[in-house]
């Protein structure tokens, strides 16, 4: 099993790499690949996946501290 990774991309998505299982509230899997891209701006007609909606419609600020 692949180490997992969630990359936070400034303006966009969560970007999803490795071997995960996403579930939805009622334990539903969601079918994935490898690598696959999360909404976090609530504009994409795919939820929970990103579908690029945001371009232009979203901001946000990342910080590691």
């Amino acid at each position: 099993m692949n180490k997992a990774q969630i990359k936070v991309n400034d303006n966009g998505s969560l970007r999803v790499t490795g071997d995960v299982e996403l579930v939805d509230a009622e334990g539903n899997v969601f079918p994935t690949k490898q690598s696959f891209s999360l909404c976090r701006c609530g504009l994409s007609k795919k939820m929970p996946f990103c579908d690029g909606s945001h371009k232009g419609a979203f901001q946000s600020v990342v910080r590691a501290e």
